[in-house]
Formats: structure tokens, C-alpha cells, sequence
């Protein structure tokens, strides 16, 4: 669903306010007992392709410009990591962002419980929040190659 065209309370337009926020799902993140064997049933059961990492990268186009790549990944993680601490959850969320920075000090502002933490790897950059249940969001700036360009443009390893 677009969010173009709707409009909130106050009349601005949904999209305005939130452009610089999420762009897409960077990805599902979940506790399994058993990450080796669930990945193998998610392979003969859904033919998920898991791959040695123990997860599964979904590679798509963006359907405004299709010469840009993105990926979801799917991916099953120990059911004792302390990954989606502080969250006591047993799942985590990642959502795309085009400007890291901007949305923790967006959150912030607004009274969002942001972790006071940014990791840069190779994979991007990754900055974390908490949900008003708890869940832990983890939001991901992808390297510069990977980002949505904008008309005035700017220019994850596993535990």
C-alpha cells in the first residue's frame, strides 16, 4: 500500500512527514530452539533456499526504478541470544531507513526510546528502538551503493 495521498489529523501529508523515515523491510529476525534444523524445514517444507549463514537474503527490484537492488533477509537466530536485548521478544524487525541519523534524532524527539548505540559494518549502518510493547526495531542505513538515490541526492553480521 502507497502511503501517497493520505493525510493525518492535522491535514500535512502522511508522505511528507515520514520520507525520511522507512523505505522498505530490511528484514525478520526471530529465537528458534534449533536455527540449523527449523532452516532445513523452511527449505523442503516453503523451499526456502537457507544458505550456510543459516538465513536467506530475498533480493527484489524497486518498483519505481528497477536498475535498484535491495533484500529482505529471513533469518533464525539462537533462542538464547542477546541480540534483541533489551527486548524480551522473542522476534525483531528491521525496516530500511535512507538517513540514519536523522530518523534516531527524529524518534528522539518525539519521545521514542532510542538505544544510545550505532554499529557501521560493511553491511551499513544500524541504530536500534523500542517499541511502545517492547519489541526492539532495528533500523538499517544500507551502504551508500544500496540506498534509494533521492532527486537532490545525498550520497550485518550475524551474532
Amino acid at each position: 500500500m502507497s502511503a501517497e495521498g493520505l493525510t493525518s489529523d492535522s491535514g500535512r501529508a502522511y508522505s511528507d512527514r515520514m520520507k525520511t523515515r522507512v523505505t522498505g523491510i530490511g528484514g525478520i529476525f526471530f529465537k528458534a530452539k534449533n536455527p540449523g534444523k527449523l532452516g532445513a524445514w523452511y527449505r523442503k517444507r516453503l523451499g526456502i533456499p537457507v544458505e550456510n549463514w543459516g538465513g536467506w537474503s530475498f533480493a527484489w527490484r524497486d518498483v519505481r526504478d528497477a536498475r535498484r537492488k535491495g533484500a529482505t533477509v529471513w533469518s533464525p537466530f539462537e533462542a538464547d541470544t542477546d541480540y534483541f536485548a533489551p527486548s524480551r521478544k522473542p522476534f525483531m524487525l528491521n525496516f530500511r531507513v535512507e538517513d540514519l541519523d536523522a530518523v534516531l534524532a527524529a524518534l528522539r524527539s518525539e519521545g521514542v526510546r532510542v538505544i544510545p548505540k550505532i554499529e557501521e559494518s560493511e553491511f551499513g549502518r544500524f541504530g536500534w528502538i523500542l517499541d511502545p510493547e517492547g519489541t526492539k526495531v532495528e533500523l538499517w542505513e544500507p551502504p551508500a551503493g544500496r540506498r534509494r538515490r533521492r532527486a537532490k541526492s545525498k550520497t550485518r553480521a550475524r551474532d
